[in-house]
């Protein structure tokens, strides 16, 4: 134990000086060698938490012996997502300036609930949203907040399209039971990520009030599906009242068509909300802007830093053009949260579930400051450009086909082999999928569609380069031919 761990007191500013240096300089080397480590961990359930005491220490311990466990412990059990192989889900590469910028958020501890409680983070909030509407060419009208993730921005956005839908009949008074409002009906499409169903769940609309509409062979949810949904519907006594879109789906990063979407619900005067969590970024390129056509007649967007902008996790921006609905749908002001600006100012604690909020725009305006809008452009333009080489090469290939179209940064792909069953297919590619995994140098990760199994690769890393694509292309073959030989 250090002599300096009294009972009395925080760790003394001496102390914290000399083991912030060495934390700084693990950190460096650990950025530095991450290639050492296997990006996914190969450990067995239970490996760290059977390592360490089962009951809390009696006394404090010194960082040294803390750094320890963790090096001979922890480290075994991390999955390294900065790791220029991991190339699985949607890459969260935490940046130099992104971690830096963690620091310092830690270090002043402020809960941004008020203005007064810390105006900076509201303030500072306030110009980095504006930085990246002006960077992703949203609508002025677009007034932004930072979640967590942007399954809790699809929440929000869902509980202001069923205010905006569900005011004539008091719902925030009534609330969803024993109401005389007709039962709500939510959209979305057969490929809209699981947050949409957890956030009608937890809304109180219920799975029969999701309805999914089908995608086209692109994987891309069709217009006209979704307009007989909603007269299908309307007929039967149903209150159509959002629907989700989706920028660059979960599985195959699809695009559904924004613009005809818009029209419909414009017509029905029905919440528009648009997932873009990992998509959305793209659009900061100035050849891919195109994917957001339409979004001026949205409602709301979610945007992801933390996806693909190289922001520690977590980092979720939502954009509405109805602010308003949003703060009635949620403001609670308790006596004690009165202030004598609270006319003046805005307070972000009126705009959702939480109350504490973290000073996250922090990292956010470190990282567009550091990197730039013309530096951010073209690493996202070079991670397109390691995707379409990734593409070209599986559409040479003699036995990888390539099953659904890579508009962004993700390629869906399988080995096709003759003789074989599609059982005996989706087996073997899910072995080709664990084999590659296990080498420690690259992580794929997998999808279904039309029920068979798909490998995906995404590349996103921020140090991810040439290179470690090839070695992806080396040990998919490799791994292959192994399975091949052994029949």
């Amino acid at each position: 134990m250090s002599e300096n761990n009294s009972t009395r007191g925080d760790m003394p500013v001496d102390e914290f000086r000399q083991l912030g240096h060495q934390m700084i300089d693990w950190i460096a080397d650990y950025l530095k060698n991450i290639e050492q480590y296997p990006v996914l961990s190969q450990i067995k359930p239970g490996d760290v938490k059977n390592k360490l005491p089962q009951q809390p220490p009696e006394t404090g311990d010194g960082l040294k012996n803390i750094f320890d466990d963790i090096n001979n412990i922890i480290m075994p059990g991390i999955t390294h997502w900065n790791h220029p192989g991991f190339m699985a889900y949607f890459n969260s590469t935490a940046s130099g300036p992104g971690i830096l910028a963690e620091f310092l958020s830690a270090a002043f501890n402020a809960n941004g609930m008020l203005w007064r409680t810390c105006p900076s983070s509201t303030e500072l909030e306030q110009l980095t949203l504006g930085w990246l509407r002006q960077m992703l060419i949203l609508p002025d009208d677009y007034w932004g907040i930072i979640y967590d993730t942007a399954s809790v921005s699809t929440l929000h956005a869902i509980a202001a399209a069923r205010e905006y839908a569900g005011e004539k009949f008091a719902l925030r008074k009534k609330g969803m039971i024993g109401n005389s409002a007709p039962r709500f009906r939510l959209y979305c499409s057969e490929q809209a990520h699981s947050s949409v169903d957890k956030g009608a769940l937890t809304l109180g609309i219920g799975i029969d009030g999701i309805r999914k509409i089908a995608v086209d062979e692109k994987f891309r949810l069709i217009p006209g599906e979704l307009k007989n949904a909603i007269d299908e519907d309307k007929a039967n006594g149903w209150l159509p009242f959002c629907v989700v879109a989706t920028i660059g789906t979960t599985s195959t990063t699809s695009i559904d068509p924004l613009d005809e979407i818009a029209k419909i619900c414009n017509a029905e005067n029905i919440w528009l909300h648009v997932d873009a969590a990992y998509g959305g970024t793209a659009a900061i390129v100035p050849e891919m802007r195109c994917i957001l056509n339409g979004i001026e007649h949205a409602d709301s967007i979610v945007v992801n830093p933390h996806k693909w902008m190289f922001t520690p996790v977590d980092l979720s921006a939502f954009f509405t053009r109805k602010p308003d609905v949003l703060k009635r749908a949620f403001s609670l002001v308790a006596e004690y949260l009165k202030t004598t600006e609270q006319n003046k100012v805005e307070s972000y604690m009126d705009y959702g579930v939480q109350l504490g909020r973290r000073f996250r725009s922090l990292k956010l305006w470190f990282i567009i400051r550091y990197f730039g809008v013309d530096g951010i452009i073209e690493r996202l333009r070079f991670h397109l450009k390691l995707t379409q080489d990734f593409a070209a090469w599986i559409k040479a290939h003699q036995y990888f086909k390539q099953m659904a179209p890579a508009p962004l940064s993700v390629i869906c792909f399988r080995a096709v082999l003759k003789n074989k069953t599609e059982d005996e297919i989706d087996k073997l590619n899910e072995m080709l999928m664990n084999n590659v995994n296990s080498t420690g140098k690259i992580f794929l990760s997998h999808t279904k569609l039309h029920d068979r199994f798909v490998i995906r690769l995404a590349i996103s890393g921020i140090n991810t380069k040439e290179k470690h694509v090839e070695l992806a292309k080396t040990l998919l073959d490799e791994k292959l031919n192994e399975l091949k030989n052994n029949g």
